[in-house]
């Protein structure tokens, strides 16, 4: 494990160009061909168990085997983080332009302690929230985040993001969002 970006948040990690644009576009390849799940705002795709967003509840009777494009992203992260981790729950998730997510922590009823979320094709920033402060962190393509168990960016901070059409990156420039899509892997607590 090398070349990574600390935070000024406690146990979370960025690391940008963890993937190839090669890699990159094989992944893109493979979630594109793959049907969508478009009950929610943004399109999805689960795998491994399915998580019921209403119930807040890992839904263990629909439970799919990780395709073998994902279990070659799986090994290549725990390589990369010497992690002996089994992650078994994937969700892919599709952001549109002007398209985010609410402020949330991961369900810690339904999830272990470590987070990963792999970012494709479009940058955009993530704002980590605790009490009254903020953290924007941008996300490039290609990067990916860590939440470990060690640290409190798992169960005390908040992540989200806006439902912009662009963002300000970090020396103040303007970054307009083109379809983003996420790869967050997690382990389910066994029940």
């Amino acid at each position: 494990m090398a070349n990574l970006n600390k935070t000024n948040i406690n146990g979370l990690l960025l690391k940008n160009d963890f993937l190839t644009v090669s890699e990159e576009n094989l992944l893109l390849d493979h979630i594109d061909s793959s049907p969508w799940d478009t009950s929610l705002k943004r399109r999805v795709q689960h795998y491994g168990y399915r998580y019921n967003y209403k119930s807040k509840v890992i839904d263990n009777s629909l439970f799919e085997k990780l395709p073998d494009w994902l279990e070659n992203l799986k090994k290549k992260i725990q390589k990369y983080f010497d992690l002996d981790y089994s992650f078994n729950q994937v969700i892919i998730n599709e952001y549109e332009p002007g398209q985010g997510i609410a402020s949330h922590i991961d369900s810690t009823a339904s999830f272990d302690d470590i987070i990963l979320s792999v970012s494709l094709h479009s940058a955009c920033v993530m704002e980590f929230t605790k009490d009254d402060t903020k953290v924007p962190l941008l996300l490039e393509p290609r990067s990916i985040l860590l939440l470990l168990l060690s640290g409190e960016s798992r169960y005390e901070w908040k992540h989200g993001i806006k439902a912009v059409k662009k963002d300000r990156g970090i020396n103040d420039e303007i970054i307009l969002r083109q379809r983003r899509v996420s790869i967050t892997f997690r382990k389910i607590i066994d029940k």
